[in-house]
């Protein structure tokens, strides 16, 4: 689904059709983090599925890297070059890879059983991913536009989330070793509500930090939130992470439409899209320190 939906978007057939075929990427990104990690948690020693939670997203995060650094030079031939060529790079991907994918038992699929609800997860989750999408949809355009800095350095920025992504997915697996799931839920909420304060102030040398911190805090959450499924629900986490994972794609969908709305709305000001995505930070990290003070169920 993902390499049709990028050769598809090659094709000039106007909103209608760019929207339907980036909405299934959407579908086929969802279901790739919904299956992935699980099933590599269901193959690995428990004494390694925290490390092996952080590799996953270390995928993810070099994908980012890898598409940021694509990207400005398939651009060079134009839009359609740049997506059938990331339709290439995606199709190569897949075919030297999938004989590798983990092949988990039955029993941890579909295991007998009821799973925990697991709301305090869930909610901190899903208000993480509505915060996330300031820096995931405008971080670039910040850089480009917002401080004047052009289309190069503002892939640049992308090039830096990504970097930023790397580093939480692996630091994100050992401080679960360290902390427990809730807990490192809890400090990654704080990473994320400072990457997002780090957008207000409009002198240029916050862009750095702002990049590499706003990766780090975006896939970190993904890798301790996937650890902290596995702690509260064991052979049936993957049960609990389709429904974390539903709950970040629903609210950055919505978010998205609200931030857009709201981008309009104030003449374009990145300050007041970051602002609100510091907001929802912020209400995800009361959210975490309840589940970690009360340990709800």
């Amino acid at each position: 689904m993902a390499v049709l939906a990028f050769a598809a978007c090659a094709w000039h057939g106007g909103l209608a059709w760019l929207g339907f075929w980036r909405c299934l990427a959407g579908v086929s990104g969802g279901m790739l983090m919904g299956l992935a990690g699980p099933s590599v948690q269901a193959v690995t020693p428990p004494e390694r599925r925290s490390r092996a939670g952080g590799l996953v997203l270390f995928g993810v995060g070099g994908g980012i890297t890898l598409g940021a650094l694509m990207v400005p030079f398939l651009l060079h031939g134009g839009v359609v070059m740049a997506w059938l060529g990331l339709a290439g790079v995606a199709l190569v991907l897949w075919l030297v890879m999938r004989p590798h994918w983990p092949r988990p038992p039955a029993t941890e699929t579909a295991p007998e059983g009821r799973a925990p609800p697991a709301l305090g997860i869930i909610i901190a989750y899903a208000l993480s991913g509505a915060g996330l999408v300031p820096p995931m949809l405008y971080l670039s355009d910040l850089a480009a536009r917002g401080r004047g800095l052009g289309v190069t350095l503002g892939a640049g920025m992308w090039v830096l989330f990504g970097l930023g992504c790397i580093a939480g997915a692996v630091l994100g697996g050992r401080a679960v070793d360290r902390w427990g799931g809730r807990l490192a839920i809890l400090v990654w909420m704080v990473i994320q509500s400072i990457a997002l304060s780090l957008a207000l102030p409009q002198a240029l040398w916050v862009l750095l930090p702002l990049g590499l911190v706003s990766g780090f805090a975006a896939l970190g959450i993904t890798t301790v939130a996937l650890a902290a499924a596995r702690e509260r629900a064991g052979a049936l986490a993957g049960v609990i992470w389709v429904r974390v994972t539903a709950g970040f794609a629903v609210a950055q969908a919505i978010s998205g439409f609200a931030l857009a709305a709201l981008f309009r709305v104030t003449d374009e000001s990145h300050a007041a899209v970051f602002a609100a995505g510091l907001l929802l930070s912020l209400a995800g990290l009361v959210v975490a320190w309840a589940d970690w003070r009360w340990r709800w169920k």
